[in-house]
This record gives structure tokens, sequence and C-alpha cells, in this order.
């Protein structure tokens, strides 16, 4: 979700998947009170669900702005039969890791609830 996107989300007040595990984060003052705004803006929304979805959408568009660096392997062809190459820059890493944590915080849940 691009962060543009997040007010209309939170108008509809749809909520997502939390994780199981706490992060202290302290703010500047600036960012404070620009929370308390969209606090007080959002009623339905608690400041750490506002934060959880600000984070999460920053986070979506850090990864899309990591720079495709071409590789040596041909994946695939495009349309026009052109090849198309590995991407070897940052994103693929950060993806694999994300897979990587992502399973790992899955599997303490379910171990959790056995």
């Amino acid at each position: 979700m691009k962060i543009r996107e997040l007010a209309r989300h939170w108008e509809r007040s749809a909520k997502g998947r939390l994780s199981p595990t706490g992060h202290v984060l302290h703010l500047d003052v600036e960012s404070a009170a620009r929370l308390a705004a969209l606090a007080e803006m959002y009623p339905k929304r608690r400041p750490e669900e506002l934060l959880g979805e600000l984070l999460g959408a920053a986070l979506e568009e850090l990864e899309a702005s990591f720079p495709y660096v071409k590789g040596q392997q041909v994946i695939a062809t495009d349309e026009e039969g052109d090849p198309l190459y590995e991407d070897i820059g940052p994103t693929p890493r950060f993806l694999a890791l994300s897979r990587r944590y992502l399973q790992a915080m899955d599997s303490r849940k379910d171990e959790s609830t056995h």
C-alpha cells in the first residue's frame, strides 16, 4: 500500500495481521505531534496501528526504490522475445531476508498455539 493510500484505508478501518513482537519507538517531537494529529483525525485507529501502517507503507516504497542491477543470467523473455536478466541488486536479498523472517515468525506463532 502506498503512503498516499493510507488515509483512505484508515477511513475504511480495515485491519491487518499484527506481529507478536512489540517494538519501542522514540519519535522526534515533530513526528509525535503529527502522529497525535493523525490519531485525532482517525479516532478508530490507535496510534500504534497508525505507526504500523505508516511503517509498512514506507517499507513497501523503500523496496520499490531499490535499484535494479542487471545480472548475467537470463531468467525469462518478454512478450517480444527479448531476454530479461536476473536482478542482482538489493531487492532479491531484501525479499529473501523478509521471507526468512516471516517464516520464522509464523513458526513461532504455530509453536505457541500448540
